[in-house]
């Protein structure tokens, strides 16, 4: 991987079965939502509820396995969902999910038809490698309130994703600070999936390899390389 990614020891530590896989593009082509991103959210949305057959996202195995390890670092799942959960709930009601970028909407898409937190970031925009570890709570968190640029701080104890200028995503993958958000510009993307037991690691590839694909058929120029599963 030319990029750096890390997992401290402390994170495997609370969720031993953790792991993700990355996916590095560059020479990629962002814009609006089109119809045919809109398209592939839509049939996202239907293989979620096949897969949910009736029952609520949270019953689901793998979400399940999220909820317990939000409470272990000190997180109310029902509170702050993680992005696949929160994601799914969207895909099942009348406002359906949102439209943000033409990436975005890709790997949302494959976060909701396979029930697995995927985030997406500028690498153009992150500053060092990232990390993923527990935080010590006095940490930066730039967001915007109220249009308002906030300074936060993640709770000690948190698992963040951060860089050197700062944290980029809190709770794990609850929410994305706007700093390093793929927008319409960008044209250089990393791409995290991410898992626990009960999901098989092949599902976590498969759905690597669907976002892939993805990215190659509305970005015939780009070049996309999927790392192999990381865990502990």
């Amino acid at each position: 991987m030319t990029f750096q990614l890390t997992v401290a020891d402390e994170v495997y530590t609370l969720a031993p079965t953790f792991t993700h896989v990355a996916i590095e593009a560059y020479d990629l082509v962002n814009g609006p939502s089109s119809e045919e991103s809109s398209a592939f959210l839509d049939e996202a949305a239907r293989r979620l509820a096949v897969r949910l057959d009736g029952r609520a996202p949270h019953e689901d195995p793998h979400v399940a396995s999220w909820r317990e390890t939000y409470t272990a670092f000190g997180s109310k799942p029902s509170r702050t969902r993680n992005s696949a959960e929160a994601l799914a709930k969207r895909a099942l009601s009348d406002a359906g999910l949102p439209r943000i970028n033409l990436l975005v909407d890709l790997y949302n898409a494959i976060s909701v038809a396979h029930l697995i937190p995927v985030g997406g970031e500028d690498l153009d925009l992150i500053e060092g490698g990232m990390r993923l570890v527990r935080a010590e709570g006095d940490e930066d968190f730039v967001t915007v309130t109220g249009g308002e640029r906030t300074v936060e701080h993640p709770d000690a104890g948190e698992v963040v994703w951060c860089d050197d200028a700062g944290v980029t995503c809190r709770r794990w993958n609850w929410r994305q600070g706007p700093r390093t958000r793929l927008t319409e510009e960008t044209t250089s993307g990393l791409f995290l999936l991410e898992s626990l037991a009960p999901m098989p690691v092949a599902e976590l590839e498969t759905a690597a390899a669907e976002l892939a694909e993805a990215l190659a058929k509305f970005s015939p120029s780009a070049r996309i390389e999927v790392h192999a599963p990381v865990s502990a």
